[in-house]
């Protein structure tokens, strides 16, 4: 129906929307990391701007009014790869933004059309829902037995190039625990390069979410990712370094996904986190300002979206373990 050469297809940390797990055939395999650093770098069809936007879907040709060099990714990495023009469709929805997608076109074929761009935005929401459904299945996944032990907090140090000055002794599990792509750049998973790309547009004031990511590794674990400026002493002459620190995403820090995926509300989202402090019902519902048989109502509705019974079920699906005492059916996404 729309016709395309080339694809960029990432998932997103929903609260970050910073990019994860991505899938792309694109011609310039070794240009990766500049590929993601000049796609974060301009507010021009950026998924976080489209998602705001009336239509979620843009194409580079138009927004730049016939000049694609007016983005830094045509300008700095596509003009010598014969790209004409770029299609951005944003998937989010009140939840949160899951992913974005991008179809590049050669220069030798017509940009794309308003009817193209129509016919992606009528894909959005089933695509839309279709995303936050899989990522809800993830709290589902249990191992098969007990979880092995994680490896150690990792740091990459890293440049505004995306070229690594070095690394801890732990980076090379953890590397090979994210995207386990055949030949990813370099031996470095896309979530790294995402996280500086997404500090340096932060940085630029172009996006003022965090540089930070959450992913699912398999079998019920998380990695978490963030990106931060190392200090640097006044008088080097240079930028400071960047660190890129990977560990286990603790299980309280997935709990910003779990109510997104499973479409909590901003109160059944408050009733889950205090539940997760401990709190019994009379004490939770004090907290919350309502009568305990309210609170009891929040819970009931957190059940239907889950498909648990019971409160310690909801929490051993949130916070991992999940089956324990219960079926480990995942319920409807609403």
């Amino acid at each position: 129906m729309v016709g395309f050469s080339a694809f960029v297809w990432p998932l997103t940390d929903p609260e970050s929307a910073t990019g994860v797990a991505p899938m792309a055939a694109v011609p310039c395999p070794s240009e990766v990391p500049l590929v993601i650093k000049a796609r974060y770098a301009s507010r021009i069809n950026r998924w976080t701007v489209l998602s705001e936007a009336e239509r979620p879907a843009a194409s580079l040709f138009a927004a730049t009014n016939g000049d694609p060099a007016r983005h830094p990714l045509w300008d700095t990495v596509l003009r010598g790869y014969g790209v004409g023009d770029i299609a951005s469709l944003a998937l989010g929805d009140q939840h949160g933004i899951w992913s974005w997608l991008d179809l590049w076109r050669e220069d030798t074929d017509p940009a794309f059309s308003e009817e193209d761009l129509d016919f992606l935005v009528s894909l959005a929401p089933a695509m839309t829902r279709g995303l936050r459904r899989s990522r809800a299945r993830q709290f589902a996944a249990s191992p098969v037995g007990s979880k092995g032990s994680m490896p150690a907090q990792a740091v990459l140090v890293m440049d505004e190039d995306m070229q690594v000055l070095g690394q801890t002794s732990s980076a090379s599990n953890w590397l090979s625990l994210l995207q386990r792509a055949p030949r990813p750049h370099a031996g470095i998973p896309a979530e790294v390069y995402n996280v500086v790309a997404q500090l340096l547009a932060k940085e630029a004031h172009i996006d003022n979410r965090a540089s930070a990511a959450r992913i699912h590794i398999g079998g019920g674990q998380w990695a978490s990712l963030r990106a931060a400026r190392m200090h640097s002493p006044a008088h080097t002459p240079n930028s400071p370094a960047i660190a890129v620190t990977i560990q286990e995403c603790l299980p309280a820090a997935r709990l910003g996904v779990f109510v997104r995926a499973y479409g909590l509300t901003a109160r059944e989202r408050q009733a889950l986190v205090l539940l997760a402090a401990g709190m019994e019902n009379e004490v939770l519902a004090g907290r919350m300002g309502i009568s305990p048989l309210t609170a009891q109502d929040h819970f009931k509705s957190i059940f239907a979206k889950t498909g648990m019974h019971s409160r310690a079920g909801v929490l051993a699906l949130a916070l991992g373990n999940a089956g324990a005492g219960e079926s480990g059916f995942v319920g409807s996404v609403v």
